[in-house]
């Protein structure tokens, strides 16, 4: 597999997605890039924007093993990993998986949940692997989250620790759509037989796991000079020497960005990462990577106008 037969295959992902979802063409390229650059992405946005929707169709486009918890006050670590539960019969333990076990999970409304059951998640989607009672239990190597949070001013919430915030590739605000979208909306979705199955729009699956791990391969051989590395480098450490953040971008946040800069050229069919593609990126890489300084906080700063500012002031290779 090269390059092209990369853009193709997104393309071909994309489209099936457009059979349900009007707009989110942002949306849907942001996840594309942390699928094949093997990370995780956070989507947050107030209800109705279709973050639940888009990831539901974007698995089925995929045609990989997907699973989905509902996270909510009252959700356990068990309900996430599962457990070993005594059988009476056969007088042994008898592991019951939960549905973690899978190539794509959907964690919708993750800070609907308390701390504790959120850490569930660290382990799973740093080391691909869960440990409970004291034995280590492999995931897919493809494993992806696709989590969904509402903003954190709405009720009931729990913001993430920085600790799992850091495990994602991107933090992707969902936006509303524009009015051509929202008239497209209102007429596809706004009928009496409205349903919510996704198995109306057809969507046929694209790709299984052995062609996204040739895919994945296909990123990791993609070109990253030297001059670009130093790019990110110093955009990195920027983000530490800003009197705007008080916490800057950690040295993984770079490592990640230079993943996700490799992916984006692969979808669009170059076999080289240009600086575009960090600038493009940038944004979504780094937002929940910094912390605003008390000072900004007071100005009304944004973390995402802070960090576009930090992009134009690092001089790009040429």
């Amino acid at each position: 597999m090269n390059v092209d037969d990369v853009k193709a295959l997104a393309t071909a992902i994309r489209e099936e997605v457009a059979k349900a979802i009007t707009g989110q063409r942002d949306t849907v390229d942001l996840m594309l890039t942390a699928l094949f650059a093997g990370g995780h992405i956070l989507l947050e946005g107030p209800p109705g924007t279709a973050k639940t929707m888009t990831a539901r169709c974007f698995a089925q486009a995929l045609g990989v093993a997907y699973g989905r918890i509902q996270f909510t006050p009252d959700l356990m670590p068990g309900d996430i990993v599962g457990s070993n539960i005594y059988n009476f019969q056969s007088g042994q333990f008898t592991l019951t998986r939960g549905p973690i076990f899978c190539d794509l999970l959907l964690a919708d409304e993750i800070n609907r949940t308390p701390p504790k059951t959120q850490a569930a998640l660290l382990e799973a989607m740093q080391e691909h692997a869960v440990t409970f009672d004291g034995t280590t239990h492999a995931l897919s190597q493809n494993f992806m989250v696709v989590a969904t949070q509402n903003p954190i001013e709405h009720q009931g919430v729990y913001p993430l620790p920085e600790a799992q915030l850091d495990r994602f590739l991107f933090k992707h605000r969902v936006s509303y759509p524009d009015l051509k979208e929202e008239r497209a909306i209102i007429v596809h979705h706004g009928g009496g037989t409205a349903s919510h199955d996704i198995a109306q729009y057809g969507i046929k699956a694209q790709t299984d796991r052995k062609t996204l791990e040739a895919a994945l391969a296909t990123v990791g051989d993609v070109t990253l000079v030297d001059d670009v590395v130093g790019y990110i480098a110093a955009l990195v450490r920027r983000t530490r020497e800003s009197p705007d953040l008080e916490v800057g971008a950690s040295p993984r946040a770079g490592a990640m960005l230079a993943r996700a800069a490799r992916a984006r050229a692969a979808l669009d069919g170059r076999a080289y990462v240009i600086p575009d593609d960090v600038k493009a990126l940038a944004i979504p890489a780094l937002r929940h990577r910094v912390i605003l300084s008390p000072a900004a906080q007071i100005d009304g700063r944004l973390v995402e106008q802070i960090v576009s500012d930090l992009v134009d002031q690092t001089e790009a290779p040429r």
